[in-house]
């Protein structure tokens, strides 16, 4: 009986039960009860989904990445709406950018945070997982735009993964 409660994504489960905290009405019994409930049942689900365990060599440092990507955003937010308020027109460039990253997580986390960062869309992979597709908005030179996310995300999420 006790093999399954174990949690085959603690990770995801203790990430589900904290998000399930934030968005209730407060902390009450009720709350811890069923966000328990959901940390539980959620990974038992999706189990067959999840190729591996989610596996952070150094987990202590997506604090610090999370809390970057959060200033990155509000930064990217009012450059592009400066660039919209000023009426000059952007110049919008494709950039073929090289992974480094080998980690599917990694990669998804990266393709995600240039995605949620306005002014950037990561729009698509290549089959053999070595080079992503992003929209920039606004850039003049593409190799500004690859040095900038190596140095502010990929290297990071190595350090974090590999």
């Amino acid at each position: 009986m006790f093999d399954r409660l174990n949690f085959p994504q603690p990770w995801l489960s203790l990430i589900l039960f904290l998000t399930w905290q934030l968005l209730s009405d407060g902390i009450s019994g009720a709350s811890v009860v069923m966000g328990l409930i959901l940390a539980w049942l959620i990974p038992q689900l999706t189990q067959g989904f999840w190729p591996e365990r989610l596996v952070f060599i150094r987990f202590w440092r997506m604090p610090v990445y999370l809390l970057r990507m959060l200033l990155d955003i509000v930064t990217a937010s009012i450059t592009v709406s400066r660039l919209i308020l000023s009426g000059r027109q952007p110049k919008p460039v494709f950039v073929c950018y090289p992974l480094d990253l080998q980690h599917p997580l990694a990669i998804s986390i990266l393709a995600s945070t240039i995605s949620l960062t306005p002014g950037t869309v990561s729009s698509d992979i290549s089959d053999d997982q070595k080079i992503l597709l992003i929209h920039t908005l606004d850039a003049d030179n593409e190799q500004d735009v690859i040095d900038a996310i190596k140095n502010r995300y990929e290297k990071p999420l190595m350090e974090m993964f590999q």
